[in-house]
């Protein structure tokens, strides 16, 4: 599997290069998660970072997008599938 040094942004890990592996695609994946052991032996707490473009320093177009992961703290979005035949969500 190929992986990929990728910046994170924001949150606990700001300013950290991870290596993260690539999809089939060739690209991270969308959501990274990660879990953070409690010290009391709870359930672990788990971070979200979401992937978006970084921001390129040079005037060079590249192939492949760079990504970076940018910290959400509200953790994660509902991303459920809505097909175009279903009733929406009453709120």
């Amino acid at each position: 599997m190929k992986s990929e040094e990728t910046p994170f942004v924001g949150g606990p890990l700001d300013g950290r290069v991870l290596p993260v592996l690539l999809g089939p695609t060739g690209h991270p994946p969308k959501t990274y998660r990660v879990p953070v052991p409690d010290d009391a032996g709870g359930p672990p707490t788990v971070l979200v970072y979401r992937r978006v473009p970084a921001a390129t320093t040079s005037k060079r177009r590249t192939l492949t997008p760079r990504w970076q992961y940018e910290y959400a703290p509200e953790g994660e979005k509902d991303t459920a599938l809505k097909w175009p035949w279903s009733k929406p969500t009453r709120s």
